[in-house]
C-alpha cells in the first residue's frame, strides 16, 4: 500500500486547497497520471501519481486545505480496478445494517437501495459519498451550503443528525429552505468562503499599501494616431501574423522605451539595495473568474508587435483556462493593466510588488480638445495613470516617464520602426 502525498511544488508554494479529484476510489492509475488538481496561491497545479496501482482510499476531500507532505489518499500497487476502498470499507458496509436492526422494514429496505441509484446525479466529494454509503443516506436529500451545490462530508453528518419527521410532506419543505443567513435586522445574506487565490490577492494588496510609499500621477493621451495606424495595418497584420493588432502591444512598446530612459521604474528594493533590472519582462494584468492574475511577456524589448500580441493572446487563454504555470507569473519587472476593457474612465492601479511601477490604461472617450492653432477638434482621448513607489522614484521621474510614454503613443510610427 502506497500513500498519495502532496509533493514539493515550488519554492514559494507550501500549501493549497484540493480543487478536484481527477480519479475516484477503485480507479486504476499509471505512474505519471494526473490524479488531483490543487489550487494554490498563484496557479492550479495537477499532482501526478508516483506509482502504478489502484486508488483504494481518498482521505482529503475536495475543498480541504492541505500542505506539502500531507497524505491525501492511498494506492495499492497490487490492487485490481473496481476495489473501491478495500476490505475495511466492505466490512463497514456489511456491518451497517446490523447496527440498527430495529429500523429494518420492507419500506425502509427499498429506501436503502435508493442512495446508490440517486447519488450518481448529485455533485458530491468522494468523502461525502463514502459517508452517505456508511449511513445509508440519499445524497439527493442532503442540503448543502456550498455555493456550487457540492455536497461535503459535514453536510451528510448534519443531515444524519437532524431531527427526523415522520410525515412525508415535510421533505419538500426541507428542500425549499433558503441557504442564506439572516442578520440581526432579519436581512438575508449569503456566506461564501474565499478561494485561496482571492485570499492571497487580498493579503498582497494590503501588504503593498502598508509597505510602500505609493503615489499616482495622471496624464492623457490622444489616441488618434494609434487608432489610424491600427485601421491601416490591421488586415495585413492579421493576414501575415495570424493575430490581431491590439492596443496593448503599442503600450508595451511605449513602456519599454520609457523604462530605458527612466530605469528606476524598472527596479526593486532588496534590503538596503536597489536592484535595477536590465531586462524588460512586462506583466499584463488579466481578469479571471478567480481574480486578477499577471502573466509576464518575457523580453518585450526583443519582440516585435506580432510577438507581443501572440504572447498576450496565449497567456490570456491560459489564465482563463487555469493553465498558467508559475513561470508564467514570476519575474516581471513592470506591469500594465487595462481597466478600460470594463469601462473605467480613471483609476489608481495598485503596485504589483516587488515592482515599483504599474501603468493603468482606461477607456477611450471622444472629447473636444484645443489644438495648437487654438481650433477645437473632437479627439479620442485616454487617461493613463502611473502608480509608483516613492521610496525609489521621485515625482519628477514619474511625471517624465508618463509624459515620454504619452509622446511615443501619440507618434507611434517610431515604435513600429523599432520593432
Amino acid at each position: 500500500m502506497q500513500e498519495i502525498k502532496i509533493p514539493e511544488l515550488a519554492e514559494s508554494i507550501t500549501e493549497g486547497t484540493i480543487a478536484e479529484w481527477l480519479v475516484k476510489e477503485g480507479d486504476k492509475v499509471e505512474k505519471g497520471d494526473a490524479i488531483v488538481e490543487l489550487e494554490t496561491d498563484k496557479v492550479n497545479v495537477e499532482v501526478n501519481s508516483e506509482f502504478t496501482g489502484v486508488v483504494t482510499e481518498i482521505i482529503s476531500a475536495e475543498g480541504e486545505d492541505v500542505s506539502v507532505g500531507d497524505t491525501i489518499g492511498k494506492l495499492d500497487e497490487n490492487g485490481e480496478a473496481g476495489a473501491s476502498s478495500g476490505n475495511e470499507e466492505s466490512k463497514k458496509e456489511e456491518e451497517a445494517p446490523k447496527e440498527e436492526p430495529k429500523k429494518e422494514s420492507a419500506g425502509e429496505s427499498k429506501q436503502e437501495a435508493a442512495p446508490e441509484q440517486n447519488n450518481g446525479n448529485v455533485i458530491a466529494s468522494p468523502a461525502a459519498r463514502k459517508r452517505a454509503r456508511e449511513l445509508g443516506i440519499d445524497l439527493s436529500e442532503v442540503q448543502t451550503r456550498d455555493p456550487l451545490g457540492r455536497v461535503r462530508p459535514e453536510d451528510v453528518t448534519a443531515h444524519n443528525n437532524a431531527p427526523k419527521n415522520e410525515s412525508a410532506p415535510s421533505k419538500p419543505a426541507k428542500k425549499e429552505e433558503p441557504k442564506s443567513e439572516k442578520t440581526e435586522f432579519d436581512k438575508p445574506v449569503e456566506r461564501v468562503k474565499m478561494t485561496r487565490r482571492r485570499q492571497t490577492i487580498a493579503k498582497n494588496l494590503v501588504e503593498v499599501q502598508h509597505n510602500t510609499a505609493m503615489l499616482t500621477t495622471f496624464n492623457e493621451v490622444d489616441m488618434t494616431s494609434v487608432m489610424e495606424l491600427r485601421k491601416q495595418r490591421k488586415d495585413k497584420f492579421l493576414e501575415k501574423n495570424g493575430v490581431k493588432l491590439g492596443f496593448m502591444s503599442f503600450f508595451a512598446k511605449a513602456v519599454v522605451g520609457a523604462l530605458k530612459e527612466f530605469p528606476l521604474l524598472n527596479a526593486e528594493i532588496q534590503g538596503n539595495e536597489l536592484v535595477i533590472k536590465k531586462f524588460y519582462d512586462i506583466g499584463i494584468a488579466v481578469s479571471t473568474d478567480d481574480g486578477l492574475v499577471v502573466p509576464v511577456v518575457r523580453d518585450a524589448d526583443r519582440k516585435d508587435f506580432a510577438g507581443i500580441e501572440q504572447d498576450i493572446v496565449d497567456l490570456g487563454k491560459k489564465a482563463r483556462d487555469n493553465k498558467l504555470s508559475l513561470n508564467d507569473l514570476q519575474g516581471g519587472s513592470f506591469t500594465i493593466t487595462n481597466g478600460g476593457t470594463f469601462g473605467s474612465m480613471m483609476s489608481t492601479p495598485i503596485l504589483n510588488a516587488p515592482q515599483v511601477g504599474i501603468l493603468g490604461m482606461h477607456n477611450i472617450i471622444k472629447r473636444p480638445i484645443a489644438m495648437p492653432d487654438d481650433s477645437i477638434e473632437v479627439r479620442p482621448m485616454m487617461y493613463i495613470a502611473l502608480s509608483y513607489d516613492h521610496r525609489i522614484v521621485d515625482g519628477k521621474e514619474a511625471v517624465q516617464f508618463l509624459v515620454r510614454t504619452k509622446q511615443m503613443l501619440e507618434d507611434p510610427y517610431d515604435l513600429l520602426l523599432e520593432g
